[in-house]
């Protein structure tokens, strides 16, 4: 049976506080990605999007196919976008069918059980919802101040390093030994250029190398766990070079 999918990727922290007391930029992009039912539901979507979070920010990907969906689907929809969404911090709220899941940061266990009892409440019981929320750690912290946005660089379309990538984990190595073997998680993602397959290959590859370097200088490989997810987590445009570059990068998330 085919399924209606929709995906919101989410980077605002809004109330969610970094341990330095930074909050994320308020200009940080919301994609939207996925596949509905017509035009109609397209431009519903899109406008409960850019009343919540602004005109400017909401970068459209989204597509019309020919999707199957659930009764009253667009009006529920539309009850999951709300203000509370801007606790989170990188972020994703994904629909599939009747099936909601939820990931991200948030600032407290209080906003976490908020935001899933706000979002269970807005549906009807034909709906699961799959909470994936986890409190920011002071932890989380340390590799997020250590890595400060900036891209780890591999040679175009290899898992080599570049100087500049060797640099940037020297430090991260140094912010990773402060965590005293807390199991860790390097995370690919690429760009959308070329077949999914071979991304999701070539991010799996850039993740272990990462492990690889890390571990030469001190950080025991029981603490790493990589994975590779390809071009579908994108935290900005694809269509734009500098957008294709912010997607090409290494993630680093405390492991729950």
């Amino acid at each position: 049976m085919t399924k209606t999918f929709f995906m919101a990727t989410l980077l605002l922290a809004g109330h969610a506080v970094h341990a330095q007391g930074a909050v994320a930029p308020a200009s940080a992009p919301i994609v939207v990605a996925g596949t509905v039912a017509d035009e109609s539901s397209k431009a519903a979507l899109l406008a409960r999007l850019r009343a919540v979070y602004g005109l400017d920010r909401v970068v459209d990907q989204l597509v019309v196919g020919n999707v199957a969906t659930p009764a009253n689907w667009n009006d529920y929809v539309g009850r999951l976008i709300g203000p509370n969404l801007k606790m989170i911090s990188r972020g994703q709220l994904k629909v599939d069918g009747n099936t909601v899941s939820l990931r991200g940061d948030v600032a407290s266990e209080a906003q976490r059980q908020q935001i899933a009892g706000d979002i269970a409440g807005s549906l009807n019981p034909t709906y699961t919802v799959n909470n994936g929320l986890r409190v920011s750690a002071s932890e989380q912290g340390v590799l997020d101040a250590a890595l400060a946005n900036r891209i780890i660089e591999f040679e175009s379309g290899k898992a080599a390093l570049t100087p500049s990538g060797m640099a940037i984990l020297d430090q991260m190595s140094e912010a990773l030994k402060k965590l005293g073997g807390i199991k860790v998680e390097v995370i690919g993602h690429t760009d959308n250029a070329g077949s999914r397959a071979g991304n999701l290959s070539l991010s799996q590859a850039r993740a272990e190398a990462v492990k690889t370097y890390v571990a030469a200088r001190g950080i025991h490989p029981d603490s790493i766990a990589v994975s590779g997810e390809g071009p579908d987590r994108p935290v900005a445009d694809n269509r734009t070079p500098d957008g294709r570059a912010r997607n090409r990068r290494i993630e680093f998330k405390v492991a729950q």
